[in-house]
């Protein structure tokens, strides 16, 4: 991937895990769902007006004439937005994928309920504003708040379409223009699907320049390089290619840096990528004992309590289960590690999720798959350890640690199992060094190597600590 885009994807992970990204939605990001631009939208209003929407480039005051056009009337107009936009259409793998992230403000100038359905979709409480009276007020356990500045289409004779309505946006909807400039000033931003051509968002940009200039935030918009249509004649595509270069250029007065791309389709692939760095971020370590082998409990246990330290060193979250035997102790090492260097908020680095015991077997078994489930789900690199338990006073391997394993690569997630401690994770390394490409994918073959030198016994457990750190390090994008 494009080094511009790295860069991208690196300082907005920082920017969610400090709680200050943004996203600004304009109408191509639901194209791909079906819906139309203005272009479509207005077509049909044009023809009334004996205009060719092909020749048409101030949607705006095309929506003013056809108003003017019926007497000041815009039932016409609040139709063809009720039309287009109150369809079955379902959110767009980039929709899925940005809800699946840790952005709790959305911006968008569209009509449709793409953003909060997907958001819906995804486990979160969306909180929705498209009146001035709703900022007011505060939706209780709201994991994001949803601004539709130009409204919605549920209530189309008070979205913002003609031209009488930009002009009273100051007045009318003044409180989404200081709402949007504050959110400039402490967030940073992703442009997706906007062309930039908005006097609104124009103002507040202006605004914060002229207030901030030398000083503004960064903030980032994906483009689609200009191509030359079929029908379109060299003049027209060079005039065109030359404009969009303009229009970037003039960008960098605002602080916002164009990412460029060939096709729409590399959206999701960018989002895909954003996702999987961020969820890397993130561990779940899978590990139980019953048995401490030739170590015993006392070197076993004293591993897991480095070990869970060391990962609050590398930067990353830990997910656990507090498995028998070992998860307290990772958890206590993770805990000290936290309080001892004043690494921020305890809850922000560590989530811990100890398995519920008081429950008969049937039922036992079936809430557990589900909890495997949403445990797994929050990361994106999964350890495995050790893995047995007693049954009946015989060691046998863990099937949980089993299930587990099977359940992160269902969920996508690298797997890495630590053959050297023995039990389920050495059948589970067995396993996955004989069929790298199906099991070890994700990594490359130096990583593919390191985990190979993890699986050979050894008799200070302590020695596997680093190397482990050095594979999630890599994972994550982050070497020291």
């Amino acid at each position: 991937m494009r080094k511009d885009i790295t860069g991208f994807i690196d300082d907005y992970i920082k920017e969610m895990e400090a709680g200050q990204a943004a996203v600004f939605a304009g109408a191509g990001l639901s194209v791909p769902a079906g819906f139309v631009d203005w272009r479509h939208l207005l077509a049909p209003l044009a023809v009334e007006l004996d205009l060719d929407i092909a020749q048409e480039t101030d949607f705006i005051a095309l929506a003013q004439f056809h108003v003017n056009a019926n007497s000041n009337n815009r039932s016409q107009l609040n139709k063809a937005i009720i039309e287009a936009f109150s369809t079955g259409a379902k959110p767009t793998e980039s929709h899925r994928l940005l809800a699946g992230l840790p952005i709790a403000t959305w911006w968008t100038t569209n009509y449709d309920n793409l953003i909060e359905r997907a958001l819906s979709g995804a486990g979160k409480i969306p909180d929705v504003k498209h009146t001035v009276a709703q900022l007011a007020n505060t939706k209780p356990r709201r994991d994001a708040i949803v601004f539709k500045m130009h409204g919605d289409v549920d209530h189309p004779d008070q979205a913002v379409a003609t031209r009488d309505d930009y002009e009273r946006y100051a007045g009318s909807r003044g409180a989404y223009i200081n709402a949007l400039s504050g959110d400039f000033v402490n967030k940073t931003f992703l442009f997706l699907g906007f062309s930039f051509t908005d006097p609104n968002l124009e103002a507040v940009l202006s605004r914060i320049r002229q207030t901030f200039e030398g000083n503004q935030r960064r903030h980032y918009a994906i483009f689609k390089n200009r191509t030359q249509n079929a029908d379109e004649d060299d003049a027209v595509f060079i005039n065109a290619k030359t404009r969009q270069s303009l229009v970037l250029r003039d960008l960098e007065r605002f602080n916002i840096k164009p990412l460029m791309i060939d096709d729409y389709p590399e959206v999701p692939v960018i989002l895909g990528e954003l996702v999987k760095r961020y969820r890397r971020r993130t561990i779940f370590v899978s590990a139980s004992a019953s048995d401490f082998g030739v170590w015993g409990e006392a070197q076993v246990t004293g591993f897991m309590r480095r070990l869970g330290a060391t990962v609050m060193d590398s930067e990353v979250r830990l997910v656990t289960g507090l498995g028998l035997g070992v998860g307290n102790a990772l958890f206590t090492g993770a805990v000290e590690q936290v309080v001892r260097k004043g690494q921020g908020h305890m809850e922000d680095r560590i989530i811990v999720r100890p398995f519920p015991q008081a429950l008969p077997d049937p039922d036992r078994e079936d809430l557990w798959e589900t909890y495997r489930q949403t445990i797994v789900a929050e990361a994106g690199v999964a350890l495995f350890m050790f893995g047995n338990k007693e049954v009946g006073g015989a060691i046998q391997n863990a099937r949980g640690v089993e299930r587990e394993f099977e359940i992160a690569r269902e969920h996508g997630l690298v797997v890495l199992p630590i053959g050297a401690t023995g039990s389920m994770a050495s059948v589970l390394a067995s396993r996955a060094l004989a069929d790298p490409d199906v099991y070890l994918s994700e990594l490359d073959g130096t990583q593919r190597a390191q985990l190979a030198e993890l699986a050979k016994p050894v008799a200070d457990l302590a020695t596997l600590i680093e190397p482990i750190m050095a594979l999630v390090r890599g994972l994550k994008g982050v070497r020291k």
